[in-house]
């Protein structure tokens, strides 16, 4: 998203805006370390990284869902079903280990847990959603770690056994905003009858979903806002860019994938920004 931006602001501003990733714990290491000007963040500061000069404001509201392939030998069940919270949970910490326990049903399949190495703001929403665990509780009950959010994608659609998460864009196709490929989201069972209800069914497209991330169906965790963040406040060339995002930007975000911040937040963010604390 924050690509997009940069795109769209530069056309009227002439400032130069260089974008790499890396995951929110590289991102808030290299601006404390004076690195980079700003930093993306998919979770609020820590009160450590507050008192070394950590200054964030949130620019969106993104989401994880969980995910499994296509050709998952109980995929026609998990999407009848749904699965709890507690179904999560049990499968995260190695508590139920054959498709066939999560469901109910004969399948013998055993799961293959997928999980994130980097440190993933995405994990660390996912394990406190299941459970308040740590992403290293989780991480180290899993089959396999990888470094990234597009490597998960790609290690969910190549095993179908498998599960993990991962956000909106790597479900939904980009383009067209329909399923697509060897990804599929995982429905939550949120009232945890073993039936996924009318009012828990909103999968079938990405604007269908975020309309339910938007509206609060879908819970928070593991919807999460991001941040822009920067040391000891930004510079007058960073601040003009945070300014653009919480008002012109905004009316790009649902196009790409994301929520925008409710208006309420929206002034709140925009206080911050001017306050400069």
């Amino acid at each position: 998203m924050v690509q997009v931006w940069a795109e769209e602001y530069r056309q009227s501003n002439d400032v130069a805006i260089d974008i790499s990733g890396g995951g929110t714990g590289v991102g808030v290491s290299d601006v404390l370390n004076d690195q980079v000007d700003v930093a993306m963040m998919g979770r609020a500061p820590t009160p450590e990284e507050r008192d070394q000069g950590l200054f964030a404001v949130p620019m969106l509201r993104d989401t994880v869902v969980g995910t499994v392939n296509p050709e998952n030998p109980v995929f026609d069940a998990i999407n009848e079903q749904g699965l709890s919270r507690a179904d999560l949970e049990a499968i995260f910490t190695r508590e139920v280990t054959t498709w066939g326990e999560v469901v109910d049903t004969e399948s013998d399949a055993e799961i293959t847990v997928y999980g994130r190495s980097d440190a993933s703001a995405a994990y660390k929403k996912w394990a406190t959603f299941i459970g308040e665990y740590t992403q290293s509780e989780l991480a180290d009950q899993t089959d396999g770690n990888f470094d990234g959010d597009q490597q998960v994608a790609q290690a969910i659609g190549q095993e179908p056994t498998a599960i993990a998460f991962n956000n909106v864009n790597y479900i939904w196709d980009f383009e067209t905003g329909e399923l697509s490929g060897n990804v599929r989201p995982i429905p939550l069972d949120l009232n945890d009858n073993d039936t996924l209800d009318e009012g828990e069914s909103f999968y079938g497209s990405r604007d269908e979903f975020l309309s339910a991330v938007e509206d609060g169906t879908y819970p928070a965790p593991p919807a999460r806002e991001m941040f822009l963040a920067s040391k000891n406040g930004f510079d007058a060339t960073s601040k003009s860019f945070v300014e653009w995002v919480l008002t012109d930007g905004q009316s790009m975000v649902r196009d790409n994938g994301y929520v925008p911040l409710e208006q309420s937040r929206l002034e709140e963010a925009t206080q911050k920004l001017e306050d400069g604390a």
